[in-house]
C-alpha cells in the first residue's frame, strides 16, 4: 500500500476518483486494487474506499490505461457513463499527427476533465492517420446532454499538425448520437495556428436507449476448465430480448477457477427469466466448465436514509425525494441476478452441447423443456444436403437461440425421404409461434427441400405442424438457404393426408401470409476497388424481432455479386419483424479482395406497402475508415416510399396432357378484380433453369405470389407467353387462384378453365388468353376445429368478346411501317392487355401508306372502351417510322362502335420521337392521366432524422389556397459540389403556416445538381401568405451526396415579390456544419420587386376537323387594358393541341384585366406544323371573369383562307366584343432632303388602348419603288382589331439595299370604322451612319393637346361604408386631397334628411371642382356635425375605401383605409391615408409620352472568359409600355470586355416608372458566353437612375443555359 499527501481546495464529499498513468515504460501495466481517500485529521473510520480490482494496461482487460472509480464495491461498472468517440482524421495532404489528442465533453450536468484519447476501440495501430476514423470509448458520470467539446493535441512528436474532420459521440445510455463538424487544422504552421478548437454540435440525432450490464462469468475449479474459444451470452426479459453479446477483453479470459467481470451495453429487457451462454468451440482445448453467471443492473429502489457518518456513500445520481415519516429514500440500487450452471460446454461431455440455457436462482416461474424437433426432408432427385443445418425455435417466452441439428438416429442425416429426429433443451417457451430453419451452404451438396419440421413438445405432449415444402438452396426457388415457417392447425394437414399424395403442398398461402418477404437491393460504390469477393451477411432487426444472419448468397441479378457500381436483388423472408428499426451488413473478410464500399440498401416489402432505404456510403474494410467490416444501417426518413400493401396469391397451373402441351417460353399472368383494378404483369419464373422446369406435360405447377389487392372478386386474368425457347407453344388446361379469407381462417379458390392452346402454330395462333371463373371453392375453420369445404359456381361470370380493330395509316410520304406493332384496349371493366396486331385480315403487308388494316381481338368483356395505347417496336430500321391516322374498335357482340382519331407520327425522327401513344375515344369527357406509372411516393411524416431535433411540424396545409412558387438553386463551381439526391424546399409562413415538403425534381435527362449550374424549377404550394423563412434540404445521407449551394432565389408571382438567399454553403453530412437541411430567414435575403401575376386558367380547343392537332410551337400574347403580356410558349407536354381535344393550362398573367383581345402566333416547326384552333378560354381566378376568344380556322400556311401563322382574336365577355374590326390605312411620308429615300425592308407596329398590331411589314404599296425622297407611300391593313385611341408607333428597317439609310418625315395612320386620323411626326434620320446610329425609333401620336395644369379640374370622390353595424353615420364628412402639385381645399360630403348617405355597405358619390393638384398621395379624412354641434359621447364613421377620380384625364386614385373616423365639432381630429394604387388611364399615359435620352451602362463581370463578341440586345419595360429589342452597338469600340463599363445613350419616347430589362446576345460569336454584372439605366430629363443587377452567365454551357435575362430593379 503506497500513500500519498496532495495538497488541494476542501472538496468536503469525495465522490468519485480518476487515477492512470501515461503508458510509458517497459513494464507499465498495473494491476490497482483500490484507492482509499481521507482528509488529513479525520479518523480512520472516516476513509473512503475506492474499488477497481482491474488493470490499467494497454495490453490486458479493456486496454484502458485511465480509470474513474466510484466508492461502490457492488456493482460499480454500472455507475459510470460511457462515451463512444470516433474521430475522423481528414483526407488532407500531410493531415495525419502522431502528437496525444485529448478530449473535454461540457454537458447540462457538468463538465469532464481533460481525457487523454490513448487506447482505441478499433486499435488501427497508428492512430489520427489520413482518412481513418479512431473510435475510443470514454467512462465518465452522466453530463447530461452534451452542447460542446473541446479537442485538442499537446502538439509532440515528428508531424504534430493534424487536420481534423469531425467527431461523433455515440451515448448508448442516454440515445443519442451527436455530430460536431470541423474540418480544419489544429497545427501551428497551418491556418489560424491553434491546437485545439472547442466545436458545437450540429445535430442530435436519437439512438436505440441502451442500459448498462455487468456480467460476471465464474469459470469451474476442475481440470481443464478454460478455454480460449469466442464465449457469448444472450438475456431474455418480459420486455424481450438482447442482441447476441460478445463477452470478450484483451486478456487472457476464461481460465481454470477465474472469474471475469464484462460491463456491457444493451436493451432494456425487465426482468431477467433466462439467459443463453456458449462458445464458438474456436481454438486448442475449446471445452469449458461454467459454474456461474451473475447479471447486474442498476433499478430505482427505496432505500433507508444513510446516517451521517455514511454520508460518503451517498451515490452520485440519488434522487431527492424523501420521505420523512419512513426515513426511506428513492434511489438507484443493484438488481442482482444469479444463474447457477456447474456444467460442461464441450463436444466430447456431457451431452455435447456448446450453449446452454440458464434460469435464475430461487424461480419457480419457467422449467427446462425438452423439444423433440423431426425434421422431414422432401422425397425428390436431389433433395438431401451435406450442409450443416441450424435451427431456432420461436415461443411465447421468447426462443431457443441458434441451435445446429447434429445428432439424430440417422448416420447420413437430411437424405432425400428421410426424417431426422433431434432433441433441443431448452427453457419452456410456451406455445410455439414459428422456427427458423437454415442451412450453411458449405458443403458441395448444399442444396435440401425441407418438406416439414414437427416440432414436440415433451412437457405437455402437444405436436406443432411447420409445413415448408420449399427448397433451402442458392440455385433453386427463390434461392433463399433460409426459411421462417409458422405453425398452421392440424386440420390443415389431415385435410392434405386424406387428399392421394398432395402433401402439404398448398399451406404456401398460410404461411406466406404470415410472413413478410423483403426484396434487399445492395449498391456497390463507383469508387476504385470498390467490390469485394468477400462472403456478405446481413440481419434485420424489427421492433418485435430480428431475422438472424442472413448469408446473402442467391442474387437475382448479377452471377457475380457486389462490383463496383452495380446493384445485387436478394429475396429474404421473414415473420412477425414489426416496423423496421436497423439493418446490420458486413462480410467475413475473405477472398483476394475482401474490401467493400457500400453505397447504401433498400428495402422493399410489399405487404407492408414500404420501401426503405438505408443509406452507408462508407468502406466495410480493414485498411479503410475505422477498420470495422461490420455496420449498421438506419432507414433515412426522406428516402422512405409508402405505397398500398400487397396481398399473397397462390397460383396453381395445370398443363394439359395432349402431346406436345409443355413450354418453355417466358409464362406471365395479370389478374382482374372489380370495375378494372388490376395487379401488375407477373412473370411466374425467376429464371431460365425455372423456365425448363415449370409447366411440363400433365404438371401442376404453383406459385404463390405478392400482388396488389384487388378485392374480393376475381373478374378475370389474363396469361399467355413470350413465345420464346425451344417449344415455345403451350396447352393450357386450368388456372386455380387461392386466396386467404378477410374474415375467419380459411381460404377462397376461383378456378378458371381453358382447355386451349397457347401457341403461334395451333388454334387461332394467339399466345395470350383471358379466362373467367368457373367456380370458387371455398374452405372455412370452424369452431370445433373441422375445415367446412363449399363449392359454387359462378353465374354471372363475364363474357368473352370479340373486338374488330381497324387501323387505318396515313396517306402521307412514308407514313407506313414495317416494325411490329402492338395494342392495349382500355375498357371500365379493364384492359386487354399488350396485344400484337399480327395477322391483318385485310392486307398481306401491313400498315402501308393509305391503308386500312382489321384485326381481331378476343378479350374478356371491356364494358365500355375510353381508350388505347398503340406502340411499335421500331424494329425496322429504315422503314419503321409510322403516320397512325386512325384507329376503330368495334365489340361485335354489342356492335357498338368506338372511334380514336390519331393523326399523329409513332417515330424515333419526327414529332416528340416517340414510338408509343395514348389516344382517348372521340369526345371523351374523363380525367386524362398522362403518366399512370408514375406512383405519387409519399415521403413518411415525422421525425426528420436531419435537422436538429425537429418537433413534429403543424402543417396547415387545408389553410388558404394553392400558389405557384418558382424556385433557382445554383450549385457552386467547386469539384465536389454537385450532388444526385433529391432535393427540397419547404417555405414557411407566420404561425406555422408551411407549404408540405415541394421536391425539386431535375427534367428527363438531367442526373445532378451539377457543379455550376442553375435549375429552375415551378412548384404549387400551400398560399403561406407572408412568407417567414425558407427550408432548403436533401435526402442524401451518404458522404457521397454532398452539395455545396451557391444561392436559392424564391419567387412568388402572385405577390410579386422575389427573395434571393446567398447560400453559400455545405449540405452534406461530413462538411461545414454536417446538416443535409437548413433554414433561411428572409430577413437575410435580397428582396425584389418583380411584376405582380394573376392566374388564369386557360382552356385551348382544338377543332374536329381533319389533321387539325398539331406539333408545332404555340405562342400567345395577352392585351388587356392596363397592358400587355410578353410572348409566352403553351408546352406540347406530349398530348396537346390534339383534334377536338380541350387542353387547360395555368397561365401567370401580369395584372391587365380586363382583357381586350389575345395573339396567337405558331412558328410553323415540327412534323405537322398546321394547327385548327377553335378557340381559347380565359379565366381569370380572382375576379371569376371568362373570357373567350374565338378563331374556328386554321393557322397554317398552306392551309385555310388566311394563309397565316398569326391570328389575333377579340375578347368576348358576356357576349359581348370587346373590340371591333376594323381597316388601317398608313400613308409613310419620306423627307425632301439629298438621300432621304431607303431601299430597306421597313416594318412598324402601331400601339393603342388595346394594345399593338403586331408587326406590319409596309410590302404591299402603290408604288413599286416605295420610300423614295418626298414620296408618300399609301399601305392598307384590312381586317385588323381596332386600338382605338392610338399612342405611338415603333417604326424600324432592317438595313438591307444598297442605299438602307432613310429619313422619315411623318407617318399618319387613319381608323376607318371610327374615321380618325393619327400624325406621328419623325423629322430625323433612320441610319446606321448618321444621328445616333439608330434604325429603330418610336414617334408619339401629335393629335393629343396640351394639357393646362393651371386650369381647373374636376374630381369624382366615391366612399364605401363598411358593411358591420354602427358603421353609418347621419353626419357630414369631409376630405382633403395632397397632390405633387399642391393641396385641395376642403370637400364637404354632406349628408342630408332627403338623400341619406354614408348608411351600412352603401357607396356614396359626389362630384368637385378645383385647382389640379397632380398626382395624388394622400387623403385627410374627417367627420364634423352637421351645425358645429357639440359632440355628445363618442361616435365614428367606418369607412372601408375612398376612390378618386380626376375627370379632366381619368387618372383613379385607390385608398384602402377600413378605419374609424371619430365625430369632431371642429375639423381638427382626422385620419390620414396613402394611396395604395394608382389606375392611370390612356389619355394621361399618353401625354407623358416625350421623347427621352436614356444613358445605359452595361458592367461585364471581373471573371474569367466573362467577355463576348455576340451581339447584345436590351428591351425596357416601364409603365407606359416598352423600348422593343434595341441593339446595344458602338463603332470602334471592342465591347462587353472582362471588368468593362459600356456605356450607350438611345432616344425612347418615355417610358414612366422602370419595371425591368430583358438582356439578351444572339450567340453568334464564337466565344458566346457572357458574364453580366449589372445594368444601370439613367432617364437623363430627370436624372433618376435605375440599378438592375444580375451576376449571372449568359451562356448556353454555364449556369441554365439561358442566353437571356429578365432583370429587376435594385431599390
Amino acid at each position: 500500500m503506497d500513500e500519498f499527501i496532495i495538497e488541494a481546495v476542501s472538496i468536503v464529499q469525495v465522490r468519485r476518483v480518476r487515477i492512470g498513468h501515461n503508458g510509458r515504460g517497459g513494464g507499465c501495466g498495473w494491476y490497482l486494487e483500490k484507492v482509499m481517500v481521507r482528509e488529513e485529521g479525520q479518523a480512520e473510520s472516516q476513509v473512503v474506499e475506492f474499488p477497481c480490482g482491474r488493470w490499467l494496461d494497454r495490453n490486458e482487460d479493456d486496454g484502458q490505461i485511465v480509470r474513474e472509480l466510484v466508492p461502490f464495491s457492488d456493482g460499480q461498472r454500472l455507475y459510470n457513463v460511457s462515451y463512444h468517440v470516433s474521430v475522423k482524421t481528414g483526407s488532407v495532404s500531410g493531415g495525419s499527427s502522431n502528437s496525444t489528442v485529448f478530449v473535454k465533453l461540457y454537458g447540462e450536468k457538468g463538465d469532464t476533465s481533460k481525457m487523454m484519447l490513448v487506447v482505441s476501440d478499433n486499435n488501427l495501430r497508428n492512430y489520427f492517420e489520413v482518412g481513418r476514423v479512431d473510435v475510443f470509448t470514454v467512462e465518465t458520470f452522466d453530463i447530461g446532454q452534451i452542447n460542446r467539446l473541446l479537442i485538442g493535441h499537446n502538439n509532440e512528436g515528428m508531424n504534430a499538425g493534424w487536420f481534423l474532420d469531425s467527431v461523433q459521440i455515440m451515448v448508448p445510455a442516454s440515445g443519442s448520437q451527436y455530430m460536431f463538424p470541423s474540418h480544419r487544422w489544429l497545427c501551428k504552421d497551418e491556418a489560424d495556428g491553434k491546437t485545439e478548437v472547442v466545436i458545437y454540435p450540429s445535430e442530435i440525432l436519437d439512438i436505440k436507449q441502451l442500459m448498462n450490464y455487468e456480467i460476471t462469468v465464474v469459470t469451474g475449479d476442475v481440470s481443464f476448465a478454460g478455454t480460449n474459444a469466442n464465449v457469448f451470452i444472450q438475456l431474455y426479459g418480459d420486455k424481450g430480448k438482447t442482441e447476441v453479446v460478445n463477452l470478450a477483453s484483451r486478456s487472457n479470459n476464461y481460465e481454470r477457477a477465474t472469474t471475469e467481470i464484462f460491463k456491457i451495453e444493451a436493451s432494456d429487457v425487465g426482468k431477467i427469466f433466462k439467459v443463453r451462454i456458449g462458445h464458438d468451440e474456436a481454438g486448442i482445448g475449446s471445452g469449458w466448465f461454467l459454474e456461474k453467471v451473475y447479471v447486474k443492473h442498476l433499478i430505482m429502489g427505496m432505500v433507508p436514509k444513510a446516517k451521517k457518518k455514511d454520508d460518503k456513500k451517498k451515490k452520485k445520481k440519488k434522487k431527492e425525494a424523501e420521505e420523512e415519516e419512513t426515513e426511506e429514500v428513492m434511489q438507484e440500487i443493484v438488481q442482482t441476478y444469479v444463474f447457477p450452471c456447474s456444467r460442461w460446454l464441450s463436444r466430447g461431455e456431457e451431452d455435447g452441447e456448446l450453449v446452454v440455457e440458464l434460469l435464475p436462482e430461487d424461480t419457480d416461474e419457467l422449467e427446462e423443456n425438452t423439444y423433440e424437433v423431426c425434421v422431414f426432408t422432401g422425397d425428390m432427385l436431389g433433395a438431401g444436403t451435406d450442409a450443416n443445418v441450424y435451427i431456432n425455435i420461436y415461443g411465447e417466452n421468447g426462443d431457443t437461440g441458434e441451435r445446429l441439428l447434429r445428432k439424430s438416429g440417422n448416420l447420413n442425416k437430411f437424405e432425400a425421404g428421410q426424417e431426422d429426429v433431434f432433441t433441443i433443451t431448452a427453457i419452456e417457451l410456451g406455445p410455439l409461434r414459428k422456427l427458423r430453419i437454415r442451412q450453411d451452404n458449405a458443403a458441395s451438396y448444399s442444396s435440401w427441400y425441407l418438406d416439414r419440421v414437427e416440432i414436440v413438445d415433451t412437457k405437455d405432449e402437444t405436436t406443432y405442424y411447420f409445413p415448408c415444402n420449399r427448397w433451402l438452396a442458392v440455385d433453386e426457388d427463390d434461392g433463399q438457404i433460409a426459411r421462417e415457417l409458422v405453425p398452421v392447425d392440424e386440420a390443415f394437414m389431415k385435410r392434405d393426408d386424406d387428399e392421394e399424395g398432395t402433401g402439404a403442398a398448398t399451406l404456401g398461402l398460410e404461411q406466406k401470409a404470415m410472413s413478410t418477404t423483403l426484396t434487399l437491393k445492395i449498391k456497390t460504390g463507383e469508387k476504385k476497388h470498390a467490390g469485394t469477393d468477400a462472403n456478405v451477411f446481413a440481419i434485420l432487426y424489427g421492433e418485435k424481432d430480428d431475422t438472424g444472419i442472413i448469408n446473402l448468397k442467391a442474387c437475382k441479378t448479377h452471377k457475380n455479386k457486389f462490383e463496383r457500381g452495380m446493384v445485387d436483388e436478394f429475396t429474404v423472408e421473414a415473420v412477425d419483424l414489426g416496423e423496421l428499426e436497423k439493418l446490420r451488413i458486413g462480410h467475413d473478410n475473405s477472398g483476394g479482395s475482401p474490401g467493400w464500399f457500400l453505397d447504401w440498401v433498400e428495402i422493399d416489402a410489399p405487404s407492408q406497402g414500404q420501401r426503405l432505404r438505408f443509406p452507408c456510403g462508407r468502406w466495410l474494410d480493414n485498411g479503410e475508415d475505422d477498420g470495422a467490416i461490420v455496420r449498421d444501417l438506419y432507414p433515412n426518413e426522406l428516402q422512405t416510399e409508402l405505397y398500398v400493401p400487397f396481398v399473397p396469391y397462390e397460383i396453381k397451373i395445370y398443363t394439359s396432357d395432349v402431346f406436345g402441351a409443355g413450354t418453355d417460353a417466358d409464362v406471365f399472368i395479370v389478374i382482374y378484380g372489380w370495375k378494372g383494378l388490376c395487379t401488375q404483369q407477373k412473370h411466374l419464373c425467376v429464371n431460365k433453369r425455372e423456365r425448363r422446369l415449370f409447366f411440363e406435360r400433365g404438371a401442376e405447377d404453383m406459385f404463390i405470389v405478392e400482388l396488389e389487392d384487388v378485392g374480393d372478386v376475381i373478374e378475370k386474368i389474363r396469361i399467355g407467353h413470350d413465345n420464346r425457347g425451344t417449344n415455345p407453344g403451350w396447352h393450357l388446361d386450368r388456372v386455380e387462384i387461392r386466396r386467404l379469407l378477410r374474415k375467419g381462417k380459411g381460404s377462397e379458390t376461383t378456378i378458371l378453365p381453358c382447355e386451349r392452346w397457347l401457341a403461334k402454330s395451333e388454334d387461332d395462333g394467339e399466345t395470350v388468353r383471358e379466362l373467367v371463373p368457373s367456380d370458387i371453392i371455398t374452405e372455412k375453420l370452424l369452431k370445433e376445429g373441422k375445415l367446412k369445404h363449399t363449392e359454387m359456381e359462378v353465374e354471372d361470370a363475364l363474357e368473352t368478346h370479340t373486338y374488330k380493330v381497324s387501323v387505318r395509316t396515313g396517306d402521307m410520304y412514308g407514313g407506313g411501317t414495317d416494325a411490329k406493332v402492338f395494342l392495349t384496349i382500355y375498357g371500365d371493366l379493364g384492359d386487354t392487355g399488350e396485344r400484337t396486331l399480327s395477322k391483318s385480315e385485310s392486307n398481306s403487308n401491313k400498315f402501308e401508306r393509305g391503308a386500312v388494316d382489321k384485326f381481331s381481338i378476343e378479350a374478356v368483356d371491356l364494358g365500355q372502351v375510353f381508350k388505347i395505347r398503340i406502340r411499335h417496336d421500331n424494329s425496322e430500321f429504315m422503314g419503321a417510322d409510322w403516320y397512325l391516322d386512325q384507329v376503330e374498335v368495334v365489340d361485335m357482340e354489342t356492335e357498338e362502335v368506338y372511334m380514336f382519331l390519331c393523326e399523329r407520327w409513332l417515330s424515333k425522327k419526327k414529332e416528340d420521337k416517340r414510338i408509343e401513344r395514348t389516344f382517348y375515344i372521340k369526345d371523351y369527357e374523363g380525367e386524362r392521366n398522362v403518366d399512370p406509372n408514375k406512383k405519387s411516393t409519399q415521403a413518411k411524416i415525422g421525425l426528420d432524422r436531419n435537422a436538429n431535433k425537429k418537433k413534429k411540424k403543424k402543417v396547415v396545409v387545408e389553410e388558404g389556397p394553392v400558389i405557384p412558387y418558382h424556385f433557382t438553386v445554383s450549385t457552386a463551381m467547386d469539384p465536389d459540389a454537385s450532388t444526385t439526391a433529391r432535393v427540397y424546399v419547404i417555405v414557411m409562413g407566420p404561425n406555422d403556416i408551411e407549404t408540405e415538403r415541394l421536391w425539386l425534381d431535375l427534367p428527363e435527362g438531367k442526373k445532378s445538381f451539377a457543379a455550376g449550374t442553375m435549375e429552375n424549377f415551378q412548384c404549387y404550394g400551400t398560399d403561406v401568405r407572408e412568407i417567414k423563412r425558407v427550408e432548403l434540404g436533401h435526402n442524401g445521407a451518404t458522404p457521397e451526396s454532398c452539395w455545396l449551394v451557391d444561392e436559392l432565389s424564391v419567387a412568388v408571382p402572385t405577390k410579386g415579390i422575389k427573395y434571393i438567399f446567398q447560400c453559400k454553403c455545405w449540405l452534406a453530412k461530413d462538411r461545414g456544419d454536417g446538416l443535409t437541411g437548413r433554414l433561411f430567414n428572409v430577413l437575410d435575403a435580397n428582396s425584389i420587386n418583380i411584376v405582380r401575376k394573376i392566374i388564369y386558367v386557360a382552356t385551348v380547343i382544338t377543332g374536329d376537323t381533319q389533321d387539325a392537332g398539331t406539333d408545332t410551337n404555340i405562342f400567345l400574347s395577352v392585351f388587356g387594358a392596363n397592358g400587355s403580356t410578353e410572348e409566352m410558349l403553351l408546352p406540347k407536354n406530349e398530348d396537346r393541341f390534339e383534334r377536338g381535344q380541350e387542353d387547360t393550362f395555368n397561365l401567370e398573367i401580369d395584372d391587365i384585366a380586363p382583357l381586350k383581345k389575345i395573339r396567337v402566333r405558331i412558328d410553323g416547326s415540327g412534323s405537322r406544323p398546321d394547327w385548327f384552333l377553335d378557340r381559347i378560354v380565359m379565366h381569370n381566378l380572382t375576379t371569376e371573369e371568362v373570357s373567350v376568344f374565338t378563331n374556328e380556322n386554321w393557322l397554317s400556311k398552306t392551309k385555310g383562307p388566311k394563309r397565316t401563322k398569326i391570328c389575333e382574336l377579340a375578347a368576348v365577355v358576356d357576349e359581348e366584343e370587346m373590340v371591333e374590326r376594323t381597316t388601317y390605312i398608313i400613308q409613310v411620308q419620306t423627307s425632301d432632303i439629298g438621300g432621304a429615300g431607303t431601299d430597306a425592308n421597313v416594318f412598324l407596329i402601331v400601339f393603342g388602348e388595346n394594345g399593338d398590331t403586331g408587326t406590319l411589314a409596309l410590302k404591299e404599296g402603290g408604288s413599286r419603288n416605295k420610300f423614295e425622297r418626298k414620296s408618300k407611300d399609301v399601305f392598307r391593313f384590312p381586317d385588323i382589331l381596332s386600338l382605338g385611341e392610338l399612342s405611338k408607333i415603333r417604326v424600324w428597317h432592317d438595313n438591307k439595299g444598297p442605299a438602307p439609310g432613310w429619313h422619315l418625315e411623318y407617318i399618319d395612320v387613319k381608323d376607318e370604322t371610327m374615321d380618325q386620323n393619327f400624325r406621328f411626326p419623325c423629322g430625323r434620320w433612320l441610319a446606321k451612319n448618321v444621328d445616333d446610329g439608330q434604325i429603330m425609333t418610336e414617334l408619339a401620336c401629335a393629335n393629343n393637346d396640351i394639357l393646362d395644369f393651371s386650369d381647373k379640374t374636376k374630381y369624382e370622390i366615391a366612399t364605401t361604408t363598411a358593411n358591420t353595424d354602427d358603421a353609418d353615420t347621419k353626419e357630414n364628412v369631409w376630405i382633403v386631397l395632397e397632390g405633387k402639385r399642391g393641396r385641395s381645399k376642403e370637400f364637404v360630403l354632406e349628408n342630408s334628411s332627403k338623400k341619406k348617405r354614408f348608411l351600412c355597405g352603401a357607396t356614396d358619390t359626389f362630384e368637385f371642382s378645383s385647382k389640379h393638384v397632380g398626382e395624388i398621395a394622400g387623403i385627410c379624412v374627417g367627420h364634423t356635425t352637421k351645425d358645429s354641434k357639440k359632440v355628445k359621447g363618442e361616435a365614428f364613421w367606418h369607412v372601408l375605401e375612398v376612390v378618386v377620380t380626376e375627370k379632366g384625364l381619368g387618372n383613379k386614385y385607390l385608398f384602402h383605409c377600413d378605419a374609424q373616423i371619430p365625430l369632431a365639432a371642429k375639423r381638427d381630429k382626422f385620419l390620414t391615408f396613402e394611396c395604395f394604387k394608382t389606375i392611370e388611364s390612356f389619355a394621361s399615359k399618353v401625354r407623358s409620352l416625350v421623347p427621352v435620352k436614356y444613358e445605359i451602362i452595361v458592367i461585364t463581370g471581373d471573371v474569367k472568359r466573362a467577355g463576348t463578341d455576340s451581339n447584345v440586345y436590351i428591351t425596357i419595360y416601364g409603365s407606359n409600355g416598352d423600348s422593343g429589342k434595341r441593339a446595344l452597338k458602338q463603332k470602334f469600340r471592342n465591347l462587353f470586355e472582362r471588368g468593362q463599363t459600356d456605356c450607350f445613350i438611345l432616344e425612347m419616347l418615355d417610358l414612366g416608372e422602370l419595371l425591368r430589362v430583358k438582356v439578351e446576345h444572339d450567340g453568334s460569336s464564337h466565344n458566346s458566353g457572357w458574364y453580366l454584372e449589372c445594368v444601370e439605366v439613367t432617364n437623363t430629363a430627370n436624372s433618376v437612375t435605375t440599378i438592375f443587377l444580375c451576376g449571372k452567365w449568359l451562356d448556353p454551357q454555364k449556369a441554365d443555359g439561358q442566353i437571356q435575362r429578365v432583370l429587376y430593379p435594385k431599390y
